[in-house]
């Protein structure tokens, strides 16, 4: 029974009551820090679990009374209030039930790169990290370009940003993978749609401590930076590549004029490409996962199309397809979107666990 799951959880959080009043915890911040933390993660669900056995408890004694002539009456009312409540909330403490991802709390480093397509291709990278700066900004959270390499048609070969906020990593970790766009380039004389297709890599941002670099496994260059066309920047070596020897992993980094702050920036995208390189290690869904964030750049296994001529947005993960697609991108509408994959995915856990 679903009550019988619910148990420890109850038990687990009156212990923590008693850990947290006693003296010996009360005096150590870090450990009392720790067991609060825990108790307010547990909160959600002990609250909805007591909620639950009340429920229970109650039909189960309307149920008795339905023996008794006088108050049969009475219990059919009470029960056809009650009992339609059960599977409404053994669906909300099913998804309290499912595994956190730790992640979730996270800010994200997101990668948007031209693929197939060409120019078309760039100005597309261009078009959705300008939706998901809209985005962004519907939600409160606060966008920081990290590395970009603008291209000469208009928008970016590739752009690089730290997203920062409440549950960033939450909701855009469904962008990652191979995004396709069909429309009418500005430069088509005969009206033909041109299929171009970009990757997008969400990563959450990592502490400093959580990633530990030897230095002697980092070969570090510096150069001039240089624009659109290969024209130059500024007059000083400012720009910084940093090689990660035991991966292969390169970051270049020369938004900034400093070369410490393109290093400093070159740095933490390193981190968080090593970190996602560990989740993959770690936890098999994740490398399959990431494996096709990253993609190839072509206009396989993408994850979503933009039909412009259609004002069609499709997710082919779910077999979404919405008729708004001028709507979205102009107005970073993305929960429209990324409602239906949190569902979707919420269900399968749901059904996967055997909840």
């Amino acid at each position: 029974m679903l009550a019988d799951k619910l148990t420890p959880f109850i038990n687990r959080y009156d212990e923590l009551s008693k850990l947290l009043s006693s003296p010996d915890i009360t005096s150590d911040i870090k450990k009392m820090t720790e067991l609060s933390k825990e108790q307010s993660n547990l909160l959600p669900i002990v609250e909805k679990a007591k909620e639950y056995k009340t429920l229970i408890q109650e039909i189960a004694e309307s149920k008795e009374m339905l023996s008794d002539p006088e108050m049969s009456d009475m219990a059919k009312e009470e029960l056809k209030e009650l009992e339609p409540q059960v599977p409404v909330m053994e669906e909300e403490i099913k998804l309290l039930l499912l595994p956190k991802d730790p992640n979730d709390d996270r800010n994200i480093i997101v990668e948007l790169r031209a693929g197939a397509g060409g120019d078309e291709a760039a100005i597309f990278v261009g078009d959705l990290f300008g939706a998901y700066t809209r985005y962004a900004d519907l939600k409160g959270w606060k966008i920081e370009i990290m590395s970009s390499s603008p291209s000469d048609a208009g928008g970016y070969k590739e752009i690089i940003a730290l997203i920062k906020g409440e549950q960033v990593y939450s909701r855009l970790k469904y962008e990652g993978g191979t995004h396709r766009v069909q429309r009418v380039p500005t430069t088509e004389s005969q009206g033909r749609v041109h299929t171009s297709a970009i990757t997008v890599a969400v990563m959450p941002e990592v502490d400093d401590v959580e990633i530990e670099i030897n230095e002697n496994d980092l070969k570090i260059d510096v150069m001039r930076s240089s624009g659109c066309g290969g024209q130059s920047v500024n007059t000083t070596d400012s720009a910084v590549r940093i090689t990660h020897l035991p991966t292969g992993i390169v970051v270049t980094n020369q938004d900034q004029k400093s070369q410490h702050k393109n290093k400093e920036k070159a740095m933490k995208v390193l981190k968080a490409r090593l970190f996602d390189l560990e989740m993959q290690e770690k936890q098999s869904e994740d490398a399959a996962m990431r494996a096709a964030q990253v993609g190839t750049g072509d206009r396989s296994g993408r994850i979503r199309t933009y039909n412009y001529p259609q004002n069609r947005i499709s997710d082919h993960r779910i077999n979404l397809t919405l008729y708004r697609l001028n709507e979205i991108m102009s107005g970073g509408l993305f929960d429209e979107i990324i409602e239906p994959l949190i569902a979707d995915t919420q269900a399968k856990i749901v059904e996967a666990a055997g909840l």
